[in-house]
């Protein structure tokens, strides 16, 4: 099986041959969409490998960017053949590519088929713990982390959890209780997992900022994350058509190329109170954003050349 590449222009100016797919793309393909950032405008995602087991989710939270991706197959759970998984997967960690993460948590929860006879977990780990170079990406809103405590060596793994503030996740996420997600974040942290966050989207709700504080001190009371990623509401035209809840929808009103925002100044608000608190009250420094403009970064003093998001090493 081929291992294709190609060069890419990286946020940085350099430029680097990189696995852009594996064989015919349907596993393991590089996610490239988001063009090189320009303008001010422009939003800043580096190309990043997904690891595409599985389409959908198990939950419905309203903003759901798969309600557009999948909007012709639905977002109903599909765990894609084993057999070709394992395959296209042995393919890439015996190619000679550098080290990367591979994210398998974009296109489907990473932990929707926790509870089956033959759980994601427990057979992807393995096949990274046979090797010391790359890592797997486990991204969920689950908090059903029994087979991953079951698992003892775990050193190529990350696992990202994605919370939001209470008062946000009770009115439009459809899935675990954020405190349920810090527990399960926590027991893995405890058994020596590499855990990273995601608080996106972050929605300016009356009262946002308790909120979100409240959030980040029920985090710190319970593990200090590899990395913190932080992201604002923002919708493509794909996944506002398909959206059958569209309230939020009224917070957005500024334009990107990669979709609709929350206008520029409550983000810039929201981001540079949080990112102080996060330094000030637990003197913590890894926070980055997610798909956030080349304005936004700049306005906020950080550097999107040399970004350490979640979906990278």
């Amino acid at each position: 099986m081929q291992v294709k590449k190609q060069v890419y222009s990286m946020l940085d100016g350099t430029h680097q041959s990189l696995v852009s797919q594996v064989g015919d793309g349907s596993i393991i393909r590089r996610f490239d969409k988001t063009p090189t950032p320009i303008k001010s405008t422009d939003v800043v995602c580096p190309h990043f490998l997904e690891l595409k087991w599985a389409t959908g989710c198990q939950y419905n939270c309203a903003w759901c960017f798969l309600q557009g991706t999948l909007r012709f197959i639905g977002k109903n759970p599909r765990i894609k053949d084993w057999s070709k998984i394992e395959n296209h997967v042995l393919t890439f960690l015996n190619d000679s590519s550098p080290p990367e993460i591979l994210n398998s948590g974009e296109l489907a929860d990473a932990l929707l088929s926790e509870g089956d006879e033959k759980p994601f977990t427990k057979f992807i780990i393995p096949i990274f713990e046979n090797q010391n170079k790359h890592k797997v990406l486990l991204l969920t809103k689950s908090n059903n982390v029994k087979n991953l405590l079951e698992i003892s060596k775990h050193d190529n793994v990350v696992v990202s959890f994605s919370l939001n503030a209470e008062a946000v996740a009770d009115r439009w996420e459809h899935a675990p209780k954020v405190e349920n997600r810090i527990e399960a974040a926590r027991k893995l942290y405890e058994a020596g997992y590499i855990v990273r966050v995601r608080i996106d989207p972050m929605v300016p709700v009356i009262d946002w900022q308790k909120h979100y504080t409240k959030l980040v001190d029920s985090l710190f009371e319970n593990l200090i994350p590899e990395r913190i990623t932080l992201g604002s509401l923002r919708g493509l035209q794909s996944t506002i058509n398909n959206s059958k809840d569209k309230s939020w929808v009224s917070f957005l009103s500024e334009k990107s190329n990669w979709g609709k925002k929350v206008d520029f100044d409550i983000r810039y608000e929201m981001y540079s109170l949080i990112i102080k608190y996060i330094k000030e009250k637990h003197d913590y420094h890894r926070v980055v954003l997610c798909k956030e403009t080349i304005g936004m970064w700049n306005k906020l003093e950080m550097d999107y050349k040399n970004i350490k998001c979640n979906c990278i090493l």
